[in-house]
């Protein structure tokens, strides 16, 4: 295959990754950013996908953040690309941060207990864990189980959905405002060196054509003797 990895990615190295990308967070931003600027549509555009990407990385689908943000953007009118890139918002770094408040959030508008940090991930892996079985249960004689991911649904799940709402819309309004005016800046200064580019291309193909036009006519060298017909 054409495209196909020299040396193979070792699900260790995947893993690792994922929390700490080869290059590092920073190298990953930087690359994120330039991506979002180069997109050819207009700013108010690429804004609207970015507020959408980070509005998604609040919500509780994980694994599906890219779907939620594409959804969020096309119902906003946003770049779906941009949308995408800008779910790198969600990281293994701000997701705790995003998934503790979203829920002490949810639990105080739905009058639930407090649920300890800790308690969010550990939820997670065993409902991720007890739907994985009954996934595999369709194919086995083992039988399906839904007690915990009932209560995961009611104690966690529900409150995540509820709580990152608002969370979710300010940092999106909070990123559309400070991104729209930035890209915008950018896309006018690319424009301008755009044109300057075409413009020293276009003097310098007519100061070359005028130079042409300056030179004398090449003087016709007659033909030697015995080479008339």
């Amino acid at each position: 295959m054409v495209f196909k990895r020299r040396t193979p990615k070792s699900y260790s190295r995947s893993f690792v990754e994922f929390f700490y990308p080869r290059g590092g967070w920073g190298r990953a931003g930087r690359y994120v950013v330039h991506r979002l600027r180069r997109l050819p549509d207009p700013a108010h555009k690429i804004s609207r996908g970015i507020a959408a990407g980070v509005f998604a990385s609040f919500t509780p689908f994980y694994g599906l953040h890219f779907f939620t943000a594409a959804f969020v953007a096309w119902m906003i009118r946003g770049n779906i690309l941009a949308s995408l890139l800008a779910t790198f918002f969600g990281n293994p770094i701000t997701f705790p941060l995003i998934a503790a408040l979203s829920v002490e959030i949810g639990t105080v508008l739905l009058g639930r207990p407090h649920v300890p940090p800790q308690d969010i991930l550990i939820g997670f892996s065993l409902a991720s864990i007890e739907l994985w079985g009954n996934f595999a249960a369709i194919f086995t004689a083992a039988e399906a189980e839904w007690t915990y991911l009932w209560r995961f649904f009611n104690r966690i799940f529900l409150p995540y959905l509820v709580g990152g709402i608002a969370p979710g819309i300010v940092a999106g309004f909070s990123v559309y405002y400070m991104a729209n005016p930035i890209i915008a800046s950018y896309q006018r200064g690319r424009i301008k060196k755009m044109k300057e580019r075409f413009e020293a291309k276009r003097r310098a193909a007519e100061a070359a054509k005028a130079q042409r036009a300056e030179e004398p006519p090449a003087e016709r060298v007659p033909p030697a003797k015995g080479q008339e017909q």
